[in-house]
């Protein structure tokens, strides 16, 4: 039988980031609002244009992210996110908190591509509970590890307790530089397209792009054409292409549809839907990117 073993909070602490360290999987995980009044409460949810699932998905929030309500109406509740974007989702999948959930201090994150969460210490008594993407945000429940130092428990958004782990998890949210970024990347290689997604489950091109910058401790803003016009990237000519720096596509600067991360010697990786969809790694030079190339961004 397993036992327990009691310890303070930051001894835990440290054991995570230790074995994020040892690992590599240190990350900036999705932002909060300010003052958020709701959490997301399911894995990944949906932000509709309108108070439909008919409508389009504008983007996506994930679990453990605080989000600001602004309206209410017939089950859905319109939200503003931690990158200051805005849509509708269906009521069941936040939970109002008043005193927060997961702060600073008590957060770890999913570092893996998923984590199953459990109703006890085992991966053979039952079935998950809850499958979550790469970034949800937990909060960690301190003193508790089991003696083999592999589960950690967390408190979820629900109120109710479950159990993680550790490998799944980091305590650690130290901005990545441009070459671990890249190597980041490379993980989510293969990765479905999903229109409006921003998550492991599926990324659209800048959902993707969006959570690169965001690795680096920059809030990048969610769409493509924004982003391209966004004080916080700097021009770059074509010629002078570092790895980090952002590509866009599309007929002309006015019209951009496509982006992605140039990571060296003529080649970028992007989340896109054309010939097979999802997280590749094409060549610049080649058809139809080099034709649809627009502009070249680099990170101030």
């Amino acid at each position: 039988m397993k036992r327990s073993i009691r310890g303070d909070s930051s001894k835990i602490r440290f054991m995570l980031v230790l074995y994020a360290m040892l690992w590599g999987a240190v990350a900036v995980g999705q932002q909060s609002v300010a003052k958020p009044d709701y959490f997301v409460s399911r894995p990944v949810i949906n932000m509709y244009s309108t108070t439909s699932v008919d409508s389009e998905v504008v983007s996506q929030a994930l679990y453990g992210a605080g989000v600001l309500s602004l309206e209410k109406t017939k089950g859905w509740i319109h939200i503003r996110t931690g990158d200051d974007y805005t849509g509708w989702v269906a009521e069941a999948g936040i939970t109002p908190l008043q005193d927060g959930y997961a702060p600073d201090g008590k957060a770890v994150r999913v570092v893996g591509l998923s984590a199953n969460l459990y109703r006890e210490p085992s991966t053979i008594k039952h079935a998950p509970i809850l499958n979550l993407p790469w970034e949800a945000r937990l909060e960690l429940i301190p003193g508790y590890v089991d003696k083999s130092g592999r589960w950690l428990q967390v408190k979820l958004v629900n109120g109710e307790t479950a159990y993680i782990e550790q490998g799944n998890v980091s305590a650690d949210f130290t901005p990545l530089t441009v070459e671990q970024t890249i190597q980041l990347a490379r993980r989510f290689l293969g990765i479905t397209y999903t229109w409006g997604g921003v998550s492991s489950y599926g990324f659209d091109c800048s959902g993707f792009t969006q959570m690169l910058v965001r690795q680096r401790g920059i809030i990048m803003p969610r769409d493509a054409d924004v982003q391209a016009s966004w004080s916080g990237l700097a021009p770059v000519e074509r010629k002078d292409l570092q790895p980090g720096d952002l590509l866009f596509f599309g007929a002309s600067l006015e019209r951009i549809t496509h982006t992605g991360m140039y990571i060296g010697n003529g080649e970028f990786i992007h989340d896109t839907s054309e010939t097979h969809p999802g997280v590749q790694i094409s060549k610049l030079d080649d058809m139809p990117w080099t034709k649809l190339l627009v502009a070249a961004r680099r990170v101030k």
